[in-house]
This record gives structure tokens, C-alpha cells and sequence, in this order.
């Protein structure tokens, strides 16, 4: 990523008439940097000045030439980013370019690409998931209005835009999932619960850490796999904890189900959480709680885990108490 130079102008650019009289209307002229270009009714330039010209000429070129086979330089110094300090493994350097390699998964909300983040001629670099959200020119969450409750824009014209669906409205409704899904993760993930690190966010682009193989082979769902016995149980304790994990932050997922736990080397990872549902805040909340519970227990009842394991009734109570509910 290239770093942009900014000249900042003085608000005394002009005399105050008002201070001078109307008799002295002259304006103050605004002093020149070195490495501005001279006007031509000043005279021709000096052969320094020539060559200063020709250096940021040179450099503006470059600018956004990415080298080798990346689509971009990369963007970590112009966004918001992830917890700090980030892991080892992501790449920070601000010379490092962002090379996109196919897509993982397309959705109606947002579609999710796999991309590589290094330095010019290193390896390997980080593999990164790119989720980017959908804007004006698609039809965005259609249950989005339950999920919104509790959560308030600052403003009754961008509240008004979302609620009639405007054009305006749309890209502020796929702004603000992108920014709660960060903000979630971010929390999550300093918390220890099992989300994937979130590097940054850039508008509606958000770059996260890539759950799968370093060949670029993404994980699993939950839904994909047959565990049995004792991998069984396992799992579902796994996902037990993990919305305990959220419940002690007053959270639960909002649309919690087999297709969005990824499964790498034997541990969960919870995925998808634009939606995330504040169980105190949200009217509904209390539902939203039920439903994941539900959904992802009659996931594992049907794959053979005996009642007295998942005990629905108890988790829920379990969790409502994580959540000072009780």
C-alpha cells in the first residue's frame, strides 16, 4: 500500500478586509513548496526544479503498478483493522499486494473470495477470506428488520432510508452488517471464543482469517460431515461452549445452524455473524436464543446423540443464566 501525501493549506490565505480597511484588498499569497510545479508565466523552469518535477512524475506512475501477478497493494494501512496486536501470520507490511485466487462461497448478502496477502517474490505470505457485502444493486437480508432491533443509527434520515429500503438506505444496511460482523468478531475473538481472527475492515470488505488448508482448501461445514460416537459429543460440547462464550457477552449468533460451523482439524469455528442478535436489547431476543438452540441441536439428534446429551431445556436455561437472565 502506497501512502498519500497530503498538503495542508493555511486558513490564512487571505487578509481579513475587514482588519485593513476597504482600501487594501490585496490578497496574501500563499507560500510555495519546493516540490510544487512553478507556474509558466513565472519563467522557465530551473534544472532542479526540472528534476524534482520529473521525480514525482515518476513516482505518480509507479503508483499503482502492482507487481507480479497481484490485483492491488494492500489495503492494511488504509482500514480499520483487528485486534492488536495482530497474529504472527498476518502480513502488515505495507508493501505487501493482495492476490485474488477464486471464490469461496456466494451468498445472497455477500459473496466470499479467497485471497493471498505477501511481499513481491516471498513465501508464502497469509491466505485471507474476503467477504465482501452486496450494496445498492441487490436486495439485501430479507428478515433484516428482526435482527436491527436494538440497534440504532445516529441519525432519523439514515434511519428512515433503511427502514424504505432506498438506494441510500441499502448500502447503509450493508455497511452496518459489515461493521457488526467486525465489531462481534473482533470482541469474540479477543474473548478466545472459536471465530476467525478479523484483520480488517475496508467500507463493506471485510478480510478475515482463512479457515482451511494452506493449499487453500477451505474447511468444512458441520453440515458436510457424519461424526459419530464420542467425535459426536465432542462437537457438540465444542458448540456448547462456544455459545456460552456469546451468551456471556449477552450475544447469540441469530442464525445459527450446521451451514455456518466450519470444522478444522476436529475444532469449530463459527462463521457468519453479520446478524448477531443482542438477547437483551432485541425484543425478540429471547427467540433468536431458542431457534440456534434448536437448530443446531436437531442437527445432532438426527445424527444419533441421545436426548439426555443434548438436553435442550437445560442449555437454554444455561445460557440464559450466562446472560444475568435468570
Amino acid at each position: 500500500m502506497r501512502q498519500h501525501d497530503f498538503q495542508h493549506h493555511s486558513h490564512d490565505d487571505f487578509a481579513d478586509d475587514a482588519d485593513f480597511g476597504a482600501d487594501v484588498p490585496r490578497r496574501r499569497r500563499r507560500p510555495r513548496f519546493d516540490d510544487e510545479a512553478q507556474p509558466t508565466r513565472s519563467g522557465r523552469l530551473t534544472e532542479a526544479a526540472k528534476q524534482r518535477l520529473s521525480a514525482l512524475r515518476a513516482d505518480a506512475a509507479t503508483e499503482t503498478e502492482v507487481p507480479g501477478d497481484g490485483d492491488r497493494w494492500s489495503t492494511w494501512g488504509d482500514c480499520v483493522q483487528g485486534p492488536h496486536p495482530p497474529p504472527a501470520w498476518v502480513v502488515t507490511e505495507l508493501g505487501a499486494v493482495d492476490t485474488e485466487l477464486g471464490v469461496l462461497k456466494t451468498g445472497k448478502e455477500a459473496d466470499v473470495h479467497l485471497l493471498r496477502r505477501g511481499l513481491p517474490g516471498a513465501e508464502p505470505g497469509c491466505l485471507l477470506a474476503a467477504k465482501r457485502y452486496r450494496g445498492d444493486e441487490h436486495r439485501l437480508f430479507r428478515r433484516d428488520a428482526g435482527y436491527l432491533e436494538g440497534r440504532r443509527m445516529r441519525r432519523s434520515r439514515e434511519m428512515r432510508a433503511m427502514r424504505h429500503r432506498t438506494s441510500f438506505g441499502r448500502n447503509l444496511v450493508a455497511e452496518q452488517w459489515a461493521v457488526a460482523e467486525f465489531a462481534t468478531l473482533g470482541t469474540l475473538w479477543s474473548d478466545g471464543a472459536p471465530v476467525p481472527y478479523p484483520v480488517q475492515r475496508d467500507g463493506t470488505e471485510l478480510l478475515l482469517e482463512f479457515i482451511g488448508e494452506a493449499d487453500g482448501t477451505a474447511a468444512p461445514r458441520l453440515a458436510e460431515l457424519r461424526p459419530r460416537g464420542a467425535d459426536l459429543r465432542d462437537l457438540w460440547h465444542q458448540i456448547t461452549t462456544a455459545l456460552e462464550s456469546l451468551a456471556v457477552r449477552g450475544l447469540t449468533h441469530g442464525d445459527l445452524s450446521a451451514y455456518n460451523i466450519l470444522v478444522h482439524n476436529g475444532q469449530i469455528v463459527l462463521i457468519d455473524l453479520p446478524q448477531v442478535v443482542d438477547v437483551v436489547a432485541n425484543p425478540s431476543g429471547s427467540d433468536f436464543l431458542a431457534r440456534d438452540v434448536r437448530n443446531v441441536a436437531a442437527w445432532f439428534a438426527a445424527r444419533g446423540l441421545p436426548d439426555d446429551v443434548l438436553d435442550v431445556t437445560a442449555l437454554t436455561v444455561d445460557l440464559h443464566r450466562a446472560m444475568g437472565l435468570t
